[in-house]
């Protein structure tokens, strides 16, 4: 029977004439044949199945095999015996390899035919070694599948014991060595099938013997935890997590993340790779494993491992979500690991690219769960941008992009990011290395944020964008000084001409902090600014107190490193001709920069006696109109009920708003969009109600010298001098008496390019101007809130001065004394934003005036409805009150798409700086509810033949062009430049010598305010009182 079967297999008759007698070969079966005929057909269908050519012998031998073994059972049991299966498994069947998938499927084949014998169980022996030593020979995915189908169905032949434990490890590493490199579907999908197999077959076993569970998963573990560089293992061990019990979760990760003998880097490799498996389809729990031991790290305070693992994987997870089969896990994931990175925008900095595009997609793909992932994922962007306000440059296109979309309400917000917060000690966050880049295409220099210290850097981009102070700043002549002025001078230098993207100012942070400035703590800029500038006022001061007593001249540099009273150390000058000019009547850089005058004015309403008082100032402090009807009209002289208790102390005043003003912006302070039917305020709303005229009465009362007695009276404030730059202060931060916190006012304001302020010209020389020295702070009793320390005059301000710098008069007439009033025109060179809703917590960033000419001016012939404005030099009704005007051609709305309107303006935020519009400032809070407008720089500009303050004219005190660089501010920019080349090569070698994989952490934005008190974040400030324990408050 086998000759003839041979003989048919091999001859040239058609299939149909084959398979005919095939039939008729197996029907033969059913009667008796000899054992030798048995072993001969045996014999020959295991050759066809093993060894034939094509599918049509290894079927035929199947059907021939299976009928001859089912009516000849014992000699079939005799035929395939275990010493034929160990040869078959340890040697093959004559040129197959032993490791070839066919004798898998033989031998299951048989198993099956055998499975009611007694000798199979002396088969399933031999299998259970065998199959030991084929996975530690690590097969490939095809046939561990087979074997794996094989051992599904004959559970008897899976070793046992410890045995099975080690085929359970072994079977699992296997699965890590299982790579597919097919690029066709079909490929793909029977690489998926036959993984799924192999893990199927391990929850079969762990099933059924729970011991080998807890090893199989430890050997996981070791695997995806490996260091070595050489060896990358398979996401095909995902197919094993969706096996694992959930229930085990809390055991394994407590276990793991507790484990004294896993080193930081091993857990850093294994959570890496465990995010790599998101990427497996089909995996379910993935997700739910990785997020459990994200939340596990967090609670061993593992943190430097979560930020690298974080900022190394989380574009990789956000790529994950353009797959609609595994984009719901990726999803869960990427949510977990952004709205748990509280402490720093840098992680969702880095996918806030890829946002606009994801949500195009989401929006055409036309899959009908793309709506309801859209509406997910637009709520996550939502909270990470409430969370990490104060980058409008980085957000308006994704507002953009999802305005049609719903936006959570701010208290789910808030809760969500309370519930995913790393709850730890602020320093328990390792500063990493930072990303060397190149400028951004502004050229301009950042400011690295050193912790919470955006209030510098806003200040400081500030003062650098004040054209005129910086030139004349750089051109001072303070050689081996060691003064403030020397530091500030050396940082915009740098700011100039560093490489760096940005710059870290450690140096001046220390030299001009305020002692009472807790250090990483948030602090006001406005304060800041206040204390810096008179800092750099009094030491000048000195010098030229020094100067006057000494024939030699004094080095400003004398005064921080020798004896201001030994003559021999005052050997040479280290001012600048323009500093020592008779002109500059001795005033200070800062004072002709920033100083300005106003007389207040008190007139006893008994007697009508005057009694007026100058006073210099650097900033005017405005606080918010009490009601509607103020924004445009003085405040009645017949009403008291609000009396403007601030307008004295705000002249360089504190940062708070009076109390009656609270009372009606509360509702702003804790709602997150203020709601209001009225139109919005503007500057010169706010600085009319500052100069509007003010009546004393009942407890605030004057003393009237003339009368001798308490009198009602009518105080007014007039300025007389307009100062080069002018800074406005908005007091937005009232204190709130019963929660004890200073609330932010969130009105929104609108901000002119151009303003006209009303200065009061003195017909003659007042008595009290001049003075060789004047404050520049008004020290008054209202002002004891403000911690910033006051300027002190040179000379005496005893209460005998006061006193003689009084001059009561009569007024004759309705207006006969009045001075003449001009309108003084100032253009807007940079304001200071505060995002956030408390002054304890939020983010400082800086929007510049980008001037590209070379004497950094704006001729007045741009001007000219401002000429016309000024024409009559009349004091009409809009010029007595400050007033919005028409703004230059190169400030004014032009067409969005011009290229020149898109970068006249710059936006400073610590480490970033980019380009945008003044029609995005102008809606900032439109845009940003959080985002305010805190502390305003005009600058003036001069008319043709104008002089309005007396004194040497504006053009005098302006540089036409950047000053070139002395010796030893080019030496060090020289110096530290190449200190930069040094550290990018170094850097550079290091990438290069480490693998890959290995886990780097990047910091590009440097350390942005990433130590409390706290935040704008998750809870939305609330007032600050976070903590140096609340990871959720922190500010960035």
């Amino acid at each position: 029977m086998d000759k003839i079967l041979e003989g048919l297999i091999s001859s040239n008759h058609s299939v149909a004439v084959k398979r005919a007698i095939v039939k008729k070969v197996v029907e033969a079966a059913e009667k008796e044949v000899t054992a030798e005929q048995c072993q001969a057909l045996f014999t020959l269908t295991t050759r066809l199945i093993l060894l034939g050519e094509d599918a049509f012998p290894k079927q035929i031998g199947f059907q021939v095999l299976e009928a001859y073994a089912r009516y000849h059972r014992p000699e079939f049991e005799h035929f395939f015996n275990k010493d034929f299966v160990l040869s078959l498994l340890q040697q093959g069947y004559g040129q197959l390899d032993h490791r070839d998938p066919a004798i898998i499927d033989y031998i299951h084949c048989c198993l099956r035919l055998l499975i009611s014998c007694p000798s199979v169980l002396e088969i399933f022996s031999v299998i259970q070694v065998e199959v030991l030593r084929m996975v530690c020979g690590r097969p490939e995915p095809v046939l561990c599948a087979r074997l794996s189908t094989l051992l599904s169905d004959f559970m008897q032949c899976i070793p046992r014991d410890k045995s099975g434990i080690l085929f359970c490890q072994q079977l699992v590493r296997t699965i890590s060595y299982f790579h597919c490199f097919a690029s066709q579907e079909r490929e793909l999908r029977e690489y998926v099938g036959q993984v799924t197999k192999v893990s199927t077959l391990l929850q079969n076993i762990w099933k059924a013997d729970p011991a080998t569970l807890l090893p199989s998963l430890q050997e996981v573990f070791a695997i995806i935890s490996s260091t070595d560089p050489s060896f990358d293992p398979s996401i095909a061990l995902a197919s094993l997590v969706q096996h694992i019990p959930v229930q085990m979760i809390t055991v394994l990760i407590k276990s793991l993340t507790t484990d004294q003998n896993v080193k930081d880097a091993s857990m850093t490799k294994a959570l890496c790779r465990m995010i790599d498996w998101l990427s497996w389809p089909l995996a379910q729990h993935v997700d739910t494993w990785v997020i459990a031991l994200l939340k596990g790290l967090a609670a061993v305070q593992k943190f430097t491992i979560l930020i690298d693992v974080t900022l190394l994987k989380i574009e990789l997870v956000f790529s994950r979500l353009w797959y609609p089969i595994v984009r719901q896990g990726a999803l869960a994931v990427l949510s977990h690991m952004l709205l748990s990175f509280q402490h720093s925008p840098e992680a969702f900095h880095l996918v806030v690219p890829h946002v606009v595009e994801l949500v195009r997609s989401l929006r055409t793909d036309g899959l009908p769960t793309s709506k309801a992932f859209l509406l997910q994922f637009t709520e996550l962007i939502h909270c990470m941008m409430y969370q990490y306000s104060g980058f409008p440059d980085l957000y308006d296109h994704i507002l953009e992009a999802i305005k049609d979309l719903p936006k959570p309400a701010e208290d789910k917000i808030k809760l969500v990011l309370n519930q995913s917060a790393w709850t730890s000690q602020s320093n328990s966050f390792a500063s990493g290395l930072m990303k060397q880049t190149g400028k951004s295409e502004t050229g301009k220099t950042g400011l690295v944020n050193l912790g919470n210290t955006c209030y510098m850097n806003s200040i400081i981009q500030t003062l650098f964008m004040a054209t005129d102070f910086r030139r004349h700043v750089l051109s001072l002549h303070l050689n081996g000084s060691n003064t403030l002025m020397k530091k500030l001078q050396l940082l915009f230098a740098f700011l100039a001409h560093t490489q760096r993207a940005a710059y870290a100012p450690r140096n001046f942070l220390e030299a001009s902090r305020p002692l009472w400035f807790n250090t990483g703590s948030q602090q006001d800029c406005s304060e800041y600014l206040r204390f810096l500038l008179d800092r750099l006022h009094e030491e000048e001061k000195t010098l030229q107190v020094l100067q006057s007593a000494k024939p030699s001249a004094v080095s400003l540099a004398d005064m921080n490193s020798k004896d201001p009273t030994d003559p021999e150390e005052h050997k040479d000058s280290d001012l600048t001709q323009a500093e020592t000019k008779p002109g500059n009547d001795g005033r200070t850089l800062i004072e002709r920069m920033f100083g300005g005058k106003l007389i207040t004015g008190i007139r006893c309403m008994q007697c009508n006696c005057i009694s007026e008082k100058e006073e210099p100032f650097t900033d005017l402090s405005l606080a918010f109109c009490p009601s509607a009807s103020s924004h445009n009209n003085p405040k009645p002289q017949g009403s008291s009920e609000e009396p403007k208790v601030l307008c004295q102390r705000s002249v360089n005043g504190g940062s708070e708003a009076p109390e009656h003003v609270l009372a009606n912006a509360s509702a702003s302070s804790v709602h997150y969009e203020p709601v209001t039917n009225e139109p919005p305020l503007s500057v010169p709303d706010l600085v009319n109600y500052f100069l509007a005229p003010e009546i004393l009465d009942e407890d605030n009362a004057y003393f009237c010298e003339k009368c001798s007695s308490l009198q009602r009276a009518e105080r007014t404030m007039k300025i007389v001098s307009a100062p080069e730059y002018l800074i406005l202060t908005l007091l937005r931060f009232s204190y709130d008496a019963k929660s004890h916190i200073r609330r932010k006012i969130l009105d929104n304001v609108t901000i002119p390019t151009v303003l006209g302020l009303p200065v009061h010209a003195p017909s003659m020389p007042s008595q009290w101007s001049s003075a060789t020295s004047s404050p520049l702070q008004v020290d008054s009793l209202e002002s004891s809130e403000n911690l910033a320390k006051k300027l002190k005059p040179s000379q005496g301000d005893d209460e005998e001065e006061d006193r003689k710098a009084r001059i009561d008069k009569a007024e004759v007439g309705n207006g006969t004394g009045e001075m003449p009033v001009q309108s003084v025109p100032y253009v807007l060179s940079s304001l200071v934003m505060h995002s956030g809703i408390s002054s304890e917590s939020g983010h400082y960033y800086t929007y510049g005036h980008n001037i590209n000419g070379a004497d950094g001016t704006q001729h007045p012939a741009k001007h000219s409805p401002i000429s016309d404005d000024l024409g009559n030099g009349k004091a009409d009704c809009s010029v007595c009150t400050c007033s919005a005007l028409s703004a230059p051609p190169e400030q004014g709305d032009t067409s969005p798409n011009s290229g020149q309107e898109a970068r006249e303006w710059l936006l400073f935020n610590d480490s970033r700086v980019t380009y945008t519009s003044f029609k995005l400032v102008q809606n900032i809070t439109n845009r940003f509810p959080k985002d305010t407008a805190y502390v305003l720089m005009y600058r003036k500009q001069e008319l043709p033949g104008q002089n309005l303050n007396g004194g040497p004219m504006a053009n005098e005190m302006r540089q036409s062009a950047e000053p070139p660089l002395q010796k030893e501010l080019l030496d060090a920019i020289i110096k530290d430049n190449k200190l930069y080349l040094q550290e990018q090569e170094l850097n550079a070698r290091t990438q290069a010598l480490q693998p890959p994989s290995s886990s780097c952490s990047f910091r590009p934005n440097g350390s942005d305010d990433n130590n409390p008190p706290g935040s704008c974040g998750p809870s939305g400030g609330g007032g600050g009182g976070g903590g140096f324990n609340t990871i959720s408050r922190l500010v960035f």
